[in-house]
């Protein structure tokens, strides 16, 4: 029988640790930027002013797209600051990348050599303590990376690397611009205008990576797209529909998962609740004794499109699952049957509805942070006695192999 008041015991605490340990790209940093902010916080009361072409909102939401593609990177804080000094060197230039996106490909060999020259100063910052806690060279610390049968991995073909981390995310609003002039049409904020044209912040998340005309493809993965939505809607808050549309609150937007993720909910037990072991080996979310270091392999992936077992479909916990499906994720009409992986976003729902004003950001957060601080994925153990859900965890308190034979 699911237990789901021990289900928002656990996301209860796990989203007010995400809501206590954020890490928001400091935009107000950037030196074209500063004049959008006072004293680190957006000046909404001058978001929908022009600057140049285009409205304060505007500039910001080009900005948080390129980050959210380059975060895929090795080093979340060396990206941050590569793409900070980046802007901040190629508008010094009259390079006005994010005003004039077309600037960065006419003089390509302006934005590459900025691109190589800022690395070169963030490796100097960066590499030696990255060095250490990865236990590598700083040699070989390197923020360029692109796609492979690996999924990321470092490469040192810049052109490469600027043209389709940097390059595809500044064509959308370059192309958007582009259509609009075709069309008879004017519009500060043409990026925005088809954000939200989608009815909601996760179909918004689907078009960003596969619409025929303005999506990333690959270079663009889930999780960055749902990085993007929670920094638009939550963090900054920059969506115009926010306050009047249920299809863009705080929780209209999936919970990606990812490796962390899914390392968090198997070892505490979450994903037991709504299927067996035996039905995560029959659907191959385990594979035994694939894993690192010869343990079995969450393979994270392979949860999407998985129904929950043996809920009846007339439950109030169902009944609740459509009312998000339909009116706040605004994926359909009413469904058959629940998915796995919206069920961390279902009980954040009801934890809404009774109250609790923590959004899918603070989830997703707090489940990033025990993962990478706490749950972590190496050879050793990780560090449960000092874990702040150990005692919502199925794992720690009752079966330790959960935490001992599994990894992502």
């Amino acid at each position: 029988m699911t237990d789901i008041e021990k289900c928002k015991e656990l996301l209860l605490k796990v989203a007010e640790i995400g809501k206590q340990s954020r890490q928001v790209p400091p935009i107000y940093e950037v030196e074209p930027f500063q004049y959008f902010f006072s004293q680190g916080l957006i000046k909404y009361n001058e978001l929908d002013k022009r600057d140049g072409g285009c409205t304060r909102r505007e500039i910001i939401t080009r900005y948080l797209l390129v980050n959210a593609v380059l975060d895929q990177g090795p080093h979340i804080p060396g990206v941050r600051k590569l793409l900070k000094e980046v802007t901040t060197d190629l508008y010094r230039k009259e390079r006005r990348i994010f005003h004039r996106p077309l600037d960065f490909f006419s003089e390509m060999g302006i934005s590459i050599d900025s691109i190589l020259e800022q690395h070169k100063s963030v490796k100097a910052i960066f590499a030696e303590n990255w060095s250490k806690n990865k236990k590598s060279s700083a040699a070989s610390y390197n923020l360029f990376f692109t796609q492979s049968s690996r999924g990321i991995i470092s490469t040192n073909q810049v052109l490469d690397y600027s043209v389709h981390r940097w390059g595809t995310p500044l064509c959308v609003p370059l192309l958007l611009e582009k259509d609009n002039q075709k069309n008879g049409k004017e519009s500060g904020q043409p990026l925005i205008d088809y954000l939200e044209s989608y009815s909601s912040a996760e179909t918004m998340v689907q078009g960003i990576k596969n619409n025929n005309r303005y999506g990333l493809g690959s270079a663009i993965g889930d999780k960055a797209a749902h990085l993007f939505a929670k920094w638009y809607v939550t963090f900054f808050n920059l969506s115009t529909r926010k306050k009047s549309d249920t299809g863009w609150t705080d929780i209209s937007y999936e919970v990606p998962f990812d490796g962390n993720v899914g390392r968090v909910l198997f070892r505490t037990g979450f994903f037991s609740e709504f299927a067996s072991l035996e039905e995560y080996k029959k659907w191959k979310v385990i594979q035994l004794n694939s894993g690192k270091y010869g343990k079995h392999h969450i393979r994270v992936t392979n949860i999407r499109k998985k129904k929950v077992v043996d809920v009846e479909n007339n439950s109030s916990l169902f009944r609740d699952y459509s009312d998000l499906l339909v009116n706040y994720l605004k994926m359909g009409s009413r469904p058959r049957g629940m998915e796995i992986q919206r069920m961390p976003g279902l009980i954040l729902f009801q934890l809404f509805q009774q109250g609790y004003k923590y959004s899918i950001a603070d989830l997703d957060d707090g489940l990033m942070h025990i993962g990478t601080t706490f749950c972590h994925n190496d050879k050793e153990l990780p560090n449960c006695k000092e874990c702040p859900v150990n005692k919502f965890c199925v794992g720690y308190k009752k079966k330790p192999k959960l935490i001992s034979d599994y990894r992502t």
